[in-house]
């Protein structure tokens, strides 16, 4: 999931989720069928009263003229890599189903 505070549209968001898969790339997935992969992007931006207030809502959006968008790109992918790697690097041993274990990356890499 990808939270922004840009003022984005519907379709921004979405070129904005396109990018964010591209951090699932740079961490060796390759979304096959069935793997889950999915990015789901929103904006915190724009608030819409539920009660009281004007019957109408006018919104403002940032333009996508003159590559405004290529740093929210870039960082929708390195947001998304480093979650990734920070979930890796904490995750703690297990042992699953049949006795599977696996153990902590976090323990081979910092002994």
């Amino acid at each position: 999931m990808l939270a922004t505070d840009a003022s984005l549209g519907a379709r921004q968001l979405k070129r904005l989720a396109k990018r964010g898969a591209l951090g699932l790339g740079r961490t060796a997935s390759y979304a096959a069928n069935g793997s889950g992969d999915i990015v789901i992007a929103f904006s915190t931006a724009q608030r819409v009263p539920h009660q009281g207030g004007s019957p109408t809502h006018s919104f403002h959006f940032l333009l996508d003229s003159d590559n405004q968008m290529d740093h929210l790109f870039a960082a929708s992918a390195e947001a998304v890599e480093e979650a990734i790697l920070n979930a890796l690097c904490t995750a703690s041993a297990m042992t699953g189903r049949d006795g599977h274990f696996r153990p902590a990356l976090r323990d081979n890499l910092f002994p």
